[in-house]
């Protein structure tokens, strides 16, 4: 005889199933938790409404937090909204059928959630954003090999670089860890060996970027800030560095927040 579990409780072991397989079809839910369908409909209302989970034909995607990486755990709460408009604007830029590069920064791994339900190609060296399209029907995937880097889930060095270098891609979306007036920076040297080979892999490059980061650099200087086509951030950003983002050459997209500090 089963357990009947608080709605709570029923909710929380659905998300986890889901979690764990990044997607759930919707018999399998109804087997899984001995419950009927239309409760199964009903929790998977609340938990779209939370953000966690994505319907789409045939069962449903994890979109919820990140994975339990350091690169993702040390992030700074406060930025969260941010990147999330960051990456709604980024993936209104994307067309259906696009082939499209991802790597494995927080803000990418963002845009990624908007995009597991769209008919695409995705190229990507992080294995968090790959699980993310494991089980989607509507997305071919292609997973870069190569040393993975513990820290961040993501395939560095030689084996990665020569895999992308025989790849190309309609866009590239990159994150960065820092930028100044010398253009674009990251915090790890083998990182910024992959990133240069995926920009050229790609017809067009896109930084995404946190208002944060501006004014700050890292360990390795990825480009200088023309080098890139789009560069899209949240709208904080002040209007000096949109001045200068636009005149390097860069078409400049502002992701909308809900809290903005605005320096206008």
């Amino acid at each position: 005889m089963s357990i009947q579990l608080s709605a709570e409780d029923r909710r929380n072991r659905m998300l986890e199933m889901i979690r764990r397989t990044g997607f759930a079809s919707l018999p399998d839910l109804v087997g899984e938790l001995e419950v009927s369908e239309s409760t199964v409909r009903r929790d998977l209302d609340s938990l779209e409404e939370l953000g966690s989970a994505r319907r789409t034909h045939g069962g449903v995607f994890y979109v919820g937090p990140t994975p339990k990486l350091p690169h993702f755990d040390h992030r700074q709460s406060t930025h969260w909204d941010q990147k999330r408009g960051i990456a709604v604007a980024a993936a209104a830029l994307i067309e259906d059928g696009d082939t499209i590069l991802l790597d494995g920064g927080s803000t990418t791994y963002e845009l990624a959630q908007q995009l597991v339900t769209r008919p695409l190609q995705i190229v990507t060296n992080s294995l968090p954003v790959a699980t993310l399209f494991m089980s989607s029907d509507s997305v071919d995937l292609v997973l870069v090999g190569g040393y993975v880097h513990s820290r961040t889930g993501v395939s560095l060095g030689p084996y990665a670089n020569q895999m992308l270098s025989d790849l190309n891609v309609r866009r590239a979306f990159l994150s960065v860890a820092g930028i100044n007036h010398r253009g674009y920076y990251n915090s790890n040297l083998l990182l910024v060996e992959t990133e240069r080979v995926m920009m050229a892999s790609a017809d067009e490059v896109f930084i995404l970027a946190d208002s944060a980061k501006f004014g700050h650099a890292s360990l390795a200087h990825l480009c200088d800030l023309g080098e890139v086509d789009y560069l899209v951030v949240d709208d904080a950003v002040d209007k000096l560095w949109r001045s200068r983002v636009v005149d390097a050459g860069v078409k400049l997209v502002l992701g909308q927040t809900s809290n903005t500090d605005q320096h206008k």
